[in-house]
């Protein structure tokens, strides 16, 4: 059986490619996929997977046709909030596979928000005809609930992505803070000013090796390196393709400091303390679940020296996960592998 993989791949984006290879990892054996990227020779080449460009029309209906299986394949695809015109994208693919008679899958999603009344009636629509469906939070469950359809939840899949070990982590000076931010309207200028100060207070407190960790160079990388040339002590900005790399960075990491909704699960599932800054609801909704602490960035404070208060508390005081409670992450993650074997 052929499957049509449908998500934001071969963007760069490494949340969504550690998406990409929790998906491959959790499908059954039987199943072939073909994963439409942004990128296909670099997918192709990276993941061991058939790929073809999700720009290409011709491409998109060949693989549909040759396909008896379509997965939207985990992460923010269907919000209209950052964009308008991306929803229309994914909901449209789902449409005409199911129009082709394909068996449809929306797996591990995080649904909305959605604003506007077309957005919502279109996702409503594409799954009812759904063989099954997966979400990845609360709020997703309750809004497919509202629709009367049933779903899964589970967490996101990349708690249970497996982890790769980092060629020379450990020959840099410990101990190490990891800290990902990335651009957006809510991380201002001064914001941004206040973030820097507070963590050049920080290390000269801890004497900590700073890895700045951008995890789509496009919105991550030119802060990093900003940040990395005030920093009056050890940094280093690390810059790494592989996803599951990314995630065993933070095996050698006392405490991460994060934006990204994947940095902080990564972190969390490899015992790392963390300190998060929400821009988004999907992180807000993180932080509620796990029991993580940190700011919206809208609420992040004015003064510097409380920033960097907080941060030294947590990194004196705070704990990570327990083991008990990573592992119970993980295997109720692993729900999301279910629904791809009793449906293929």
């Amino acid at each position: 059986m052929r499957a049509v993989i449908c998500g934001y791949y071969g963007k760069g984006n490494a949340g969504d490619e550690a998406l990409l290879v929790s998906l491959v990892q959790m499908l059954p054996k039987r199943i072939t996929p073909i994963v439409l990227s942004g990128n296909p020779a670099q997918t192709s080449k990276r993941y061991g997977v058939e790929s073809c460009d999700r720009r290409s029309a011709f491409s998109v209906l060949r693989a549909l046709k040759a396909s008896e299986l379509f997965i939207w394949g985990g992460g923010s695809l269907i919000q209209d909030v950052t964009s308008f015109a991306s929803p229309f994208y994914y909901i449209g693919l789902m449409a005409l596979a199911q129009q082709r008679g394909l068996k449809t899958i929306a797996w591990a999603q995080g649904i909305g928000p959605l604003k506007r009344s077309i957005t919502r009636s279109m996702t409503k629509r594409v799954l009812q005809g759904c063989a099954a469906i997966s979400v990845r939070d609360r709020v997703s469950a309750a809004l497919v609930a509202d629709w009367n359809l049933s779903s899964i939840l589970a967490p996101d899949p990349v708690w249970a992505m497996e982890a790769k070990p980092v060629r020379g982590l450990w020959d840099l000076p410990a101990p190490r803070v990891a800290v990902n931010l990335r651009s957006h309207p809510q991380l201002t200028p001064q914001r941004l000013a206040n973030l820097t100060q507070a963590l050049i207070d920080f290390q000269k407190a801890t004497k900590t090796c700073i890895l700045l960790v951008p995890f789509q160079a496009s919105q991550d990388l030119a802060i990093a390196r900003s940040i990395a040339e005030q920093l009056p002590g050890e940094r280093h900005v690390v810059s790494l393709e592989d996803p599951r790399e990314l995630k065993g960075l933070f095996r050698g990491v006392e405490m991460a400091i994060g934006m990204r909704y994947h940095s902080l699960i990564m972190a969390a599932a490899e015992e790392c303390r963390c300190f998060a800054l929400s821009y988004d609801p999907k992180v807000s909704r993180l932080m509620e679940e796990i029991n993580l602490p940190g700011w919206e960035l809208e609420d992040l404070p004015d003064d510097p020296n409380v920033i960097s208060t907080a941060w030294l508390e947590h990194y004196v005081n705070g704990e990570s996960l327990a083991p008990t409670q990573i592992q119970s992450l993980v295997d109720r993650a692993l729900m999301h592998r279910e629904i791809l074997a009793k449906v293929c």
